[in-house]
């Protein structure tokens, strides 16, 4: 496709080395470069996000728009939206990426009836289609936003209003028969307000039943259209409600599995959302891939003096690192999934370059962190350390108890004629974490 004039002063985003001291290349990041088995860029399945990257203008809730881009009218209209699309593209194409994602309400507008919403963000899926083709750049995944309008107050699929929740399926149909005309490789459901503010008004247990319901509609509907791709779920503990029930990994797939939904969902994690939810990253990642569940990724970090969603591109290479050592004990890593850039440049950062300067640093801190990893599995001293620290399972009563070949009266006979449990050797924790640094 031809440039836009938007980015004239960006060139294409090459790979320099960790020496260079151009600003608009990669460090770390080279594409064809081959490490832990495959090249950078088949692991590093890079996203740009419609919705911070694109339509977000700096506003907070102590101020206004901050961020006026040049190819913008000003308007919420339907020519604006196609136009906006070639911007897009534009910027995709000289980071060299491969995907993107979006929103339905990120991408066109909402019309004077559900016909004629449908009907614009239809116009603007064709678009797509036709720059998609130009440029071979694909959909990482699609989802609707049941959350922003005023109809969604009190929820989507757990919402009070039988009416709000019929709006809902048709939003996720359409979304999910343009993401299945787009080539999206996977469907994410973000359920920014299923929750509740207060317990005295809310039937906890007929929600979650709900929103059950809607997500085995949303799976019978994908198979009756064949659509193949991946369904996630993005946890996320609060914000904006007090409590959400996708509170974080370990509540997602535990409501999965009582509903009988956990064949049909992986989970999309996000870095900040982790944060929220009391807990870090990894911990995240390593919930999910204990449960084969790990699907994607929405990457970006919050700010260790602040306690909300920040949305701040990813900068730390180490946390990065640890969580490719996580990753890649799924042998396809994220398979269908990718590291979508849900994330914002800050709202006093005005200029198109720090767009780029942000997805820039975002993408070098996930390649040296899979340089990092690889290291730290081919020396396999920390993988030796944790198989060791398991050992008594490997043979006797521990063995016994993990073939399920024991039971309470042999283990009470067995304890009773040893006398005393053999010490816990330690945890060295102090030495592993020095171990863990020499490779950063």
């Amino acid at each position: 496709m031809a440039l836009t004039p938007y980015f004239k002063n960006i060139p294409e985003i090459r790979y320099e080395g960790p020496d260079s001291d151009n600003p608009f290349a990669f460090k770390w990041y080279n594409a064809d470069e081959v490490v832990a088995g495959r090249r950078m860029e088949d692991w590093l399945r890079f996203s740009v996000c419609y919705w911070h990257t694109f339509r977000g203008t700096g506003a907070d809730p102590f101020g206004g728009a901050t961020l006026f881009r040049p190819w913008e009218d000003g308007s919420d209209s339907v020519a604006m939206a196609v136009k906006r699309a070639d911007v897009v593209f534009d910027l995709i194409q000289r980071l060299g990426f491969k995907f993107y994602c979006f929103h339905d309400r990120d991408v066109a507008p909402e019309g004077r009836s559900v016909a004629e919403t449908n009907k614009n963000l239809w116009t603007v899926a064709k678009r797509f289609q036709q720059l998609q083709k130009q440029t071979g750049i694909k959909l990482l995944w699609g989802t609707a936003n049941m959350f922003s309008h005023p109809r969604f107050a009190q929820g989507a699929a757990t919402t009070p209003n039988a009416d709000v929740f019929a709006y809902c399926a048709n939003s996720v149909k359409e979304m999910l028969d343009i993401t299945k005309a787009l080539g999206g490789e996977n469907y994410v459901f973000w359920g920014g307000r299923e929750g509740y503010n207060s317990l005295l008004n809310t039937d906890l247990g007929r929600e979650q039943e709900h929103i059950a319901r809607f997500f085995q509609m949303a799976v019978d509907y994908a198979k009756s259209v064949k659509f193949r791709g991946q369904f996630l779920i993005e946890p996320k503990a609060c914000e904006p409600t007090k409590h959400q029930y996708d509170f974080d990994s370990a509540t997602v797939l535990g409501f999965l599995r009582k509903f009988g939904l956990d064949k049909s969902f992986k989970l999309n994690i996000e870095q900040n959302h982790a944060t929220l939810a009391g807990h870090d990253f990894c911990h995240e990642l390593a919930v999910c891939t204990a449960d084969s569940a790990l699907g994607s990724i929405d990457s970006n970090r919050g700010d260790v003096m602040n306690g909300w969603d920040t949305d701040q591109f990813p900068n730390d290479y180490r946390e990065c690192a640890q969580a490719w050592t996580i990753i890649l004990q799924q042998q396809d890593g994220l398979g269908s999934g990718g590291l979508n850039y849900d994330a914002k440049v800050r709202r006093d950062s005005y200029d198109v370059e720090d767009m780029f300067h942000a997805h820039i640093c975002g993408i070098d801190t996930w390649a040296r962190g899979l340089r990092i990893a690889e290291r730290i599995i081919k020396d396999g001293k920390l993988a030796k350390f944790t198989a060791k620290r398991y050992a008594s399972y490997d043979s006797g009563i521990g063995k016994q108890i993990e073939a399920g070949k024991t039971d309470f009266a042999k283990l009470q006979q067995y304890i009773l004629k040893k006398g005393e449990a053999q010490a816990n050797p330690s945890a060295r924790q102090e030495y592993l974490e020095n171990l863990f640094n020499g490779y950063c």
